[in-house]
């Protein structure tokens, strides 16, 4: 980990936050990316105060142009890239018969286009480097079928597919870019906050208010992945309560 350059988007809360301040401490330099500046900068100046190093961009994971922007900051700051964490999501779930279509619309935009802005921001570093990390958040809900998360589910699915052929393909093309993709469960962040059907909203929060465990648990899974020794990838991980029967 040490010296590592760590690029996190969704980096201003919840698993972002947890995973920089860890990744922080153990010696990496994170280079933190999100929308709100105000978080952005508190959290980048409390790892400094820390002895730790961190740098922050806006970014909104939408645009091609702010993902370019932030892998331009780390190398401009760092030298080069050796891993990309693309934690940014959202998760307004509801039944389909509530035809919250702006909800489905934005969920594609940032649950799947964002990752694509970010690899495609970074895949010509790693394969320059014939070396590189992408690790992606998806979700349980990446891996069977859930009530009110059809289309949040669906974004999770391609995250899921579109990830392990990005590592198959760069087992085949020799450019040793590694990947991981994490399948959460119940972990309290606000994710919770972006659900907008009151009886959704209302049962995912009963059910992560009784189960839910803190965005640090993930935070170690993510560090455990990036420690692995450079040829051994660790390629898929589900985490969650244990006392929840996802």
């Amino acid at each position: 980990m040490k010296d590592k350059v760590i690029i996190i988007t969704g980096a201003s809360s919840g698993i972002g936050e947890a995973t920089a301040k860890l990744l922080a401490a153990k010696g990496a330099k994170v280079v933190l990316g999100a929308r709100r500046a105000d978080r952005l900068k508190a959290l980048a100046d409390e790892i400094t105060a820390a002895g730790g190093e961190a740098i922050w961009q806006v970014l909104d994971v939408t645009s091609q142009a702010d993902n370019d922007a932030l892998v331009k900051l780390a190398k401009d700051s760092f030298g080069h890239v050796d891993v990309i964490f693309l934690n940014a999501g959202i998760m307004p779930s509801s039944p389909l018969s509530a035809l919250k279509t702006d909800d489905w619309h934005a969920m594609v935009d940032i649950n799947i286009k964002g990752v694509l802005n970010g690899v495609a921001a970074v895949l010509p570093e790693f394969i320059a480097q014939k070396s590189g990390h992408v690790i992606a958040t998806s979700s349980v809900a990446g891996l069977k079928a859930y009530p009110a998360a059809a289309v949040y589910g669906g974004t999770k699915f391609f995250v899921r597919d579109f990830m392990e052929i990005l590592r198959m393909e760069s087992a085949m093309e020799g450019t040793n870019i590694r990947t991981a993709t994490i399948f959460p469960a119940a972990i309290n962040t606000e994710l919770l906050h972006t659900i907008s059907e009151p009886g959704t909203a209302a049962g995912m929060a009963a059910l992560y208010e009784q189960v839910g465990i803190t965005p640090d648990r993930i935070a170690n899974v993510v560090a455990f992945a990036i420690e692995q020794p450079a040829d051994t990838n660790v390629s898929e991980l589900t985490v969650g309560p244990t006392v929840q029967a996802w």
